[in-house]
């Protein structure tokens, strides 16, 4: 019996090497092609990358060095996450093209937790988060039922709109009790961020389009040197060319209950959304995704949080403007993402760039940011595009969105409210979340389960058709996969079976 298996393994195991090299996903480029494909990458993800830590220790006050500080650990453990993620090691990493970047998720909650208890209340959540995310990877594909595009899609577009609320902040930066509104040079100054990445999007050749928010803010920054006091650099020069991220650099962790369970529910959004796109580039380079390669790169992700959280930094996912690199550009190499990993690790023990980033005008970022939080509202509401709408469905999105904004639009409302229970709400994204998941079950249960009992390719508990809702079985995956959209496509036209 055994002498009939190893060579029936040995043979699969061949089969599966061949395909990884024919796809290219595990072929090394030369090094003269693989360092500016590597940038490209780091390009694409850099406006994002640096902006959550601008905008928690923004908000949490703190100082330039500090602020600097952030984004050169948030740089360094990027890094390091990405190349877990595309080399892999053990069960951890997908071993695709993925590129890892601290999630916006997580910034609603994490403001809210740091003003009230501190940052290493965020650091300890944050760790927690991340050993939740890695024992509960390997189940993760049973709870995707709960989790379709209606609720993953209504989560990330209230990302998208709570967030404006700090780019509003960024361009009143100046304002005072006697002359409340924006200074009219930051609202110039912001607008014509958002004009000149518009410009660039439509005009500019292909590469430079695909960092155009990068674009708007070097430009916009430089614009600004030549209004007096817009721009601070006087931190670069103290700066210094080499310095380690330390772990601990802020104090040991905190660990706070209602810090953890609010921390908690973002990581199960940042499974779902890494679950996506890791779905997504296995369509793209033509290697699809089985549970367990899923399960490996879930683990990544929960591995990457905890080392933000050990080395001062925030939860760790994929970046979605990545995965439409790959598909961009044609190249599947996930080494590729390696070098932009390594190359991201070099940048963050290099504080005179992080002190470059952090002198960057607060009205620049401003209109970059109403982009930047524009499109993630955006992918939201192109996740949602795939749900089947009906009433229920319509009462489900706008009672989440509705909850959402109440603490954004009235920041006081919750004032009353048990701390812990302002942990969870104030936020946002947190109460949308569990409103959207609760509303989901109730309203698309009974009728709903009934109604797919015969579809395949509809959970009971999803309103949905995709890539999502298809959780069962790649033909080449032995019932571990997920089957391509391709392949509900074409379950879906075949002629009905005559039943006799």
């Amino acid at each position: 019996m055994s002498e009939t298996t190893a060579p029936s393994t040995e043979s699969k195991a061949a089969k599966r090497a061949a395909r990884a090299t024919a796809n290219g996903v595990d072929t090394i480029p030369p090094l003269a092609r693989l360092f500016p494909l590597g940038l490209q990458h780091v390009l694409a993800l850099y406006a994002g990358a640096v902006a959550v830590p601008l905008i928690v220790g923004g908000a949490l006050d703190y100082s330039a060095a500090d602020l600097a500080f952030l984004i050169s650990a948030d740089l360094f453990i990027a890094g390091i996450a990405t190349i877990v993620q595309s080399v892999g090691f053990w069960r951890f990493g997908v071993r695709l093209p993925l590129m890892q970047g601290v999630t916006f998720a997580a910034v609603g909650p994490m403001i809210a937790i740091g003003l009230e208890h501190g940052i290493t209340t965020i650091f300890g959540s944050v760790i927690a988060c991340g050993l939740f995310m890695i024992l509960i990877a390997p189940f993760f594909a049973q709870l995707l039922r709960f989790f379709p595009p209606i609720v993953t899609g209504t989560v990330i577009l209230i990302i998208g709109l709570s967030l404006m609320r700090v780019a509003a902040g960024w361009i009143m930066t100046g304002s005072t009790a006697e002359e409340p509104g924006a200074p009219p040079i930051n609202v110039a100054f912001a607008f014509g961020t958002l004009l000149l990445i518009v410009l660039i999007e439509r005009f500019a050749p292909a590469p430079l389009a695909r960092v155009s928010v990068l674009l708007g803010l070097v430009v916009g920054t430089l614009a600004a040197l030549f209004v007096p006091g817009m721009v601070d650099w006087s931190n670069v020069g103290e700066a210094g060319w080499f310095a380690i991220v330390t772990p601990f650099h802020f104090g040991l962790p905190t660990f706070e209950l209602a810090s953890i369970v609010s921390m908690i529910i973002v990581g199960i959004v940042i499974m779902t959304e890494t679950t996506g796109d890791m779905i997504a580039v296995g369509e793209i380079v033509d290697k699809p995704v089985t549970r367990r390669q899923l399960a490996d790169g879930l683990r990544a992700d929960g591995l990457g949080t905890v080392l933000g959280g050990i080395f001062n930094t925030f939860p760790y996912t994929a970046f979605a403007q990545n995965v439409g690199l790959v598909s961009l550009t044609g190249v599947r190499s996930r080494y590729v993402a390696t070098m932009a990993g390594l190359i991201l690790v070099v940048l963050g023990v290099i504080p005179k760039v992080s002190a470059i980033v952090e002198g960057v005008p607060r009205a620049v970022l401003g209109g970059a940011g109403i982009a930047l939080f524009g499109m993630v509202a955006a992918s939201g509401i192109r996740t949602l595009t795939k749900v089947k709408f009906n009433n229920r469905n319509v009462l489900i999105v706008a009672i989440s969105v509705g909850v959402a904004l109440l603490p954004t639009v009235t920041p006081t409302i919750y004032e009353q409210f048990p701390s812990w229970f302002q942990l969870i709400f104030d936020s946002g994204i947190s109460a949308g979340a569990i409103i959207a998941i609760l509303l989901n079950l109730l309203l698309n249960s009974t009728d709903l389960r009934k109604s797919a009992e015969g579809d395949p390719v509809l959970s009971p508990h999803d309103a949905v058709r995709g890539p999502a809702a298809a959780a069962l079985a790649h033909p080449e995956a032995q019932g571990t996969g997920l089957i391509p959209t391709t392949v509900l496509e074409a379950e879906k036209e075949k002629p009905p079976t005559d039943p006799a």
